[in-house]
């Protein structure tokens, strides 16, 4: 009973206080605030938001948490970071329709045999007419959302950005700092893989396949017989499925959940190679962030990797499923170290075109006509 009066007060004075915000609310200029949602305060989309906050704050947008959401009734802007959160079937937002609403949708190409991916396709085909702003991270996928018949003046082709100052250039000494940090052998060949490709929040023992953590495991059982130091450094949760690998295949590994964003950074400096083995992406983010470390990168034809690069020009890149191809050009990188020295030079460039701060005219386009800029 006392559990029970204690839950009722609770939700007694969230109503009290949501009742206050939202007359607080009422007054407001209608579409003079944007309020930034994301699906979990602790990965990936929060950064996004954050990062999209100091934008905001650049172009004189005001900007509110989520805290304040529940007490939005009409005429206000969100940006609901994931379109996984947005295009399911009751979602508030798309029951009220006085606000304007805009989303990113990142990656889920509909008849993968993916349910979720066709179930958000299908929602989007159905209301489209609701939403005014959608981002997207890569060519590939902007064609997919204008098939669903949403108008084109409301799509936007922006990439998933990077922030500079969480991803310095590589140097000798920070490489060996960091390993000494990490408790890696100094003369270990590092191969970086930040991600989380397991299904759920747990153990991650059941492969999330679209992120191709087997086509990662086949393609360093190759590389394992060329490069015999090879170590395996691994991030992000659910990675249970790749260490069963790692182990099996007795290629040594150290897995670092790193919850704090700016900290992945740091672990770029222990590397010596980046390989993106995924079949399916909206980024992934380690694109932009090997690119500016300094780290080579081979990855498969994702994501806005697809547009970013540019084959034996700032990186290497191999169609989706060819662990071969990605343990070809893992060596060549490995061995070639020096003579790829302008690729890596290109690569911090394309990174620096690609950061949060050079898109900033990007972003003032997608803003113009959807939220008030003072």
């Amino acid at each position: 009973m006392q559990h029970e009066r204690i839950e009722c007060m609770k939700k007694k004075v969230l109503g009290l206080t949501t009742a206050l915000i939202r007359q607080y609310i009422n007054h407001w200029k209608p579409f003079s605030r944007l309020f930034l949602l994301c699906d979990s305060p602790v990965w990936s989309i929060a950064h996004d938001m954050n990062e999209l906050r100091s934008v905001c704050r650049s172009l004189n947008i005001r900007t509110l948490k989520a805290g304040f959401a529940a007490a939005i009734s009409n005429k206000q802007c969100i940006f609901v970071g994931s379109h996984f959160e947005l295009l399911i079937e009751n979602n508030r937002w798309l029951q009220s329709t006085g606000n304007r609403l805009a989303t990113a949708y990142f990656h889920g190409k509909p008849g993968l045999g993916v349910d979720e991916f066709d179930i958000c396709y299908e929602n989007l085909a159905r209301y489209h007419h609701l939403i005014s702003r959608i981002q997207v991270s890569c060519s590939e996928m902007r064609d997919i959302i204008l098939e669903s018949g949403i108008s084109s003046e409301k799509v936007f082709h922006i990439p998933i950005g990077i922030n500079l100052s969480f991803f310095s250039q590589q140097t000798a000494f920070s490489k060996k700092t960091m390993r000494r940090e990490l408790e890696i052998p100094e003369n270990a060949v590092v191969v970086g893989s930040f991600q989380k490709d397991g299904e759920g929040w747990g153990d991650g023992m059941n492969p999330k396949l679209i992120k191709g953590p087997d086509i990662f495991l086949k393609t360093v059982e190759i590389l394992k017989q060329s490069v015999p130091e090879l170590y395996i450094l691994l991030s992000g949760p659910a990675r249970g499925y790749v260490k069963s690998g790692l182990n099996r295949l007795k290629i040594p590994y150290k897995h670092v959940y790193q919850e704090s964003y700016s900290d992945i950074g740091r672990m770029f400096q222990a590397l010596d190679l980046y390989i993106v083995a995924s079949r399916e992406e909206g980024g992934p983010k380690a694109v932009l962030e090997s690119m500016a470390s300094g780290v080579p990168l081979v990855t498969t034809r994702v994501g806005q990797a697809m547009d970013l690069v540019e084959h034996g020009r700032n990186g290497w890149m191999v169609p989706p499923d060819d662990h071969k191809g990605l343990a070809h050009w893992s060596t060549y990188a490995l061995e070639h170290t020096t003579s790829i020295r302008p690729v890596i030079q290109t690569a911090r460039e394309t990174a620096e075109k690609n950061s949060y701060t050079s898109q900033i005219p990007l972003w003032l386009d997608f803003m113009k006509g959807f939220v008030e800029i003072k």
